[in-house]
């Protein structure tokens, strides 16, 4: 019996599974190894001395032409092209100068991950790098005979650009040498498959991308063509009562784009919101920064007609906004479907950021509902404002990010609006609001802040709530409202003689501490 001519039984013919009919047996063990190409160790900022594996299993493979589920509220599904070893003859403690002869053949795989639930199994991968079509392999295979391992090239396209190329002149490990320690701990059966590693260049890859994987032999030019696969959007919840739920944070996004810059993450970046400025604001009532803002000339800074779902909640963050057009058949039919601009936005929406909704106060439909309010929670999203209606509103009050809308409406999206833009300078609640603008709401509404004013205005807000609150104590004993409030001289002069002999214990028992020092 040859490399080419496993044993097979009904039992181990994989005809009539659509997911791996390229194969000449039902797959038993998928075999992939951790980093092995000197180009991807290089990106990672590690090289291990020795390989390293996991499995996936059989459910994973895929065949070519088919589509790979991103699964509902996560972001960071990233592509891996790789060439597949798959095994004609059993391998039981094989040498590596024997290893190949027992490689039935070679073709092109591509061993996707979902790096939002890589921290989960802390290595093993059972679940970043198990789902259905997560392996999707094909679409001919090559003859592992007629192959020299040392003169093969795996490339990747994304969208029909060039993102991964490497070639077995570039591995840690030669092909052989996984197939002789593999060997040495398990025996390797006709049918199993081994994911050889991956180049530098794997990345995110977001619903509506085509990843095209080829494997091909330099020396004939023998070719396994493109396996075709393309992104979808899943709509299915991981439910918490069963298991650990996706979250990702800066690390997880690093890796899974491939570095820091390409996934948007500025290193030593001043934030937008500083935790001093947000504590602050936390602190001062809506009202007070309303009455600040018009002081200093701006009386347009309220989003009018929304209220919140949770009032006792309070909202502070910088905006992200999205922008609706009135429903336009054909419009919505070109700009409604797919990756569209709000599934866009709440996938893009960053920790402390604020979803804020063009809708133009129409609430005949919903402009969001808990699938959406699921993913800005998840993204650590500080809050939704929009101008139009919610649908699902008693789960999108569950899900406990803070809300404010016009109101609840059962009808989708489609039925008033088109999605159009995001990141863009919205009208939202009768107000502008830029992106990057400071958003403060509570019981009574929510303002806009411009962040080159924000200092000052939570400054002079806080000093005047000091005011105001000893203004309502002496309101409380009894003294008329007129010349205290606002205050005249005489007022005046005695609040300053109350807040300084106030703050005097403080200052003598400063002094005493750093005396006793």
């Amino acid at each position: 019996m040859t490399a080419m001519e496993p044993t097979s039984t009904p039992q181990q013919d994989a005809a009539g599974h659509a997911q791996w009919p390229v194969l000449p047996l039902r797959t038993g063990k998928i075999v992939a190894i951790h980093l092995s190409y000197a180009s991807r160790a290089a990106q990672r900022g590690r090289t291990p001395s020795n390989p390293s594996y996991f499995f996936k299993p059989s459910s994973s493979l895929a065949a070519s032409g088919g589509v790979v589920e991103r699964p509902a509220s996560t972001e960071l599904l990233a592509f891996e092209g790789e060439i597949a070893l798959v095994i004609g003859t059993a391998a039981r403690r094989v040498s590596v100068a024997d290893a190949w002869n027992h490689v039935a053949s070679v073709t092109a795989a591509n061993d996707l991950g979902l790096y939002d639930l890589r921290a989960n199994d802390k290595g093993s991968n059972v679940r970043s790098k198990g789902g259905d079509g997560f392996t999707p392999i094909g679409p001919t295979l090559l003859d592992a005979r007629t192959i020299d391992p040392a003169s093969l090239r795996v490339r990747t396209w994304v969208n029909g650009r060039l993102a991964q190329e490497g070639t077995t002149d570039g591995l840690l490990f030669p092909l052989a040498q996984l197939v002789a320690d593999l060997s040495q701990h398990f025996t390797l059966e006709p049918g199993d498959v081994i994911l050889t590693g991956t180049p530098a260049g794997s990345s995110v890859i977001v619903p509506g991308d085509v990843v095209e994987v080829e494997v091909d032999a330099l020396d004939t030019r023998a070719t396994t063509g493109r396996l075709v696969t393309t992104v979808v959007q899943g709509d299915v919840l991981f439910d918490s009562a069963l298991g650990s739920l996706p979250a990702v944070d800066d690390l997880q996004r690093a890796e899974a784009w491939g570095s820091r810059d390409e996934a948007g993450l500025l290193d030593d970046a001043e934030p937008a919101l500083s935790p001093d400025l947000r504590d602050k604001l936390l602190r001062v009532p809506v009202a007070a920064l309303s009455q600040q803002l018009r002081k200093r000339g701006l009386d347009n800074v309220t989003i009018d007609g929304v209220r919140p779902l949770h009032p006792t909640a309070k909202l502070v963050g910088t905006a992200r906004t999205l922008r609706f057009v009135p429903l336009r058949e054909d419009l919505f039919a070109s700009h409604g479907g797919g990756y569209n601009a709000q599934k866009r936005t709440f996938d893009a929406v960053g920790e402390g950021e604020i979803i804020v909704i063009e809708a133009r106060g129409e609430q005949g439909s919903g402009t969001l509902g808990d699938i959406l309010a699921i993913r800005a929670h998840s993204r650590g999203a500080a809050g939704i404002v929009t101008d139009g209606g919610v649908r699902d509103i008693d789960a999108v009050t569950a899900v406990g990010i803070p809300v404010y809308t016009a109101g609840a409406h059962p009808a989708v999206l489609g039925r008033k609006h088109v999605p159009w833009d995001h990141d863009v300078t919205i009208a939202c609640g009768g107000t502008t609001v830029q992106p990057g603008d400071i958003l403060v709401g509570d019981a009574d509404g929510v303002i806009v802040i411009p962040p080159a004013m924000l200092n000052e205005i939570v400054d002079a807000a806080l000093a005047q709530e000091v005011e105001d609150a000893w203004i309502a104590a002496r309101v409380a004993e009894g003294h008329a409202v007129d010349g205290l409030f606002p205050m005249n001289a005489s007022w005046r002069e005695r609040f300053v003689r109350d807040q300084a002999s106030r703050d005097q214990p403080d200052r003598d028992q400063a002094g005493a501490s750093g005396a006793r020092s």
